[in-house]
C-alpha cells in the first residue's frame, strides 16, 4: 500500500510531533518528579505532583497512543514495513510496552495528584511512590531517547522476513 505524497508527509509529520512531544512531555514530567522529591516547600511539592497528573492525563498518555499509531501507518505504506528492519521492529516493540507500562502507572500518579490536591505532602510522605515515579520517568525518557536515536541513525539490517521480501522482490 503506497501513500500519496501528500498524506505521506502528513503522516510523517503527526509521527514525528507526537513522538518529539511524547519525549518532551516525558522530560518535564520528570523534572517535576524530581521537584516533587527533593523541594523543602509544601507548595511545591504539592503544585509539582498536581501538574504530574495533568501532564500524565493531558499529554503523555495521548502522545502515548499517537507515536506508535502514526509509527505504524508510516511503516506499513512505506518501503520501511513495520517487519522489514529490525530498527523499524525494535521501536515499534519498545514504544507498546511503554504505553502499556504508562497505563499500569497512571493509578499510582493518579493517586498521588489525588493527595496533592487534598492536603499537604511532607518531606517522608509516599516516599517509596516519589522515588518510583522519579526512576519510572528516568527509565521512559531513556526508552524514548533510544527510539529517537534509532529513528535517526536507521541501522542497517534485515529482519529474516524483510530479507524474504528482497529476495522475492529482486528475484532469483
Amino acid at each position: 500500500m503506497t501513500m500519496a505524497p501528500y498524506l505521506r508527509k502528513l503522516m510523517l509529520t503527526a509521527h514525528v510531533t507526537s513522538s518529539v512531544g511524547w519525549l518532551g512531555a516525558v522530560t518535564s514530567f520528570l523534572a517535576l518528579a524530581v521537584a516533587g522529591l527533593t523541594s523543602q516547600d509544601a507548595q511545591s511539592v504539592r503544585a509539582a505532583y498536581l501538574a504530574m497528573e495533568l501532564t500524565a492525563w493531558f499529554v503523555i498518555v495521548p502522545l502515548s497512543f499517537a507515536s506508535p499509531l502514526t509509527g505504524i501507518v508510516q511503516s506499513v505504506s512505506t518501503t520501511w514495513g513495520l517487519f522489514r528492519h529490525y530498527w523499524v521492529l525494535i521501536k515499534f516493540l519498545m514504544t507498546i510496552p511503554c504505553t502499556l507500562v504508562l497505563l499500569l502507572h497512571m493509578q499510582p500518579i493518579s493517586r498521588l495528584g489525588l493527595l496533592a490536591a487534598e492536603t499537604t505532602l511532607s518531606g517522608g510522605d509516599l516516599s517509596r511512590l516519589r522515588i518510583q515515579l522519579v526512576a519510572d520517568a528516568g527509565v521512559a525518557l531513556l526508552v524514548l531517547l533510544v527510539a529517537t536515536t534509532l529513528s535517526v541513525y536507521k541501522p542497517q539490517g534485515l529482519t529474516r522476513y524483510g530479507a524474504r521480501t528482497q529476495r522475492a522482490l529482486l528475484g532469483p
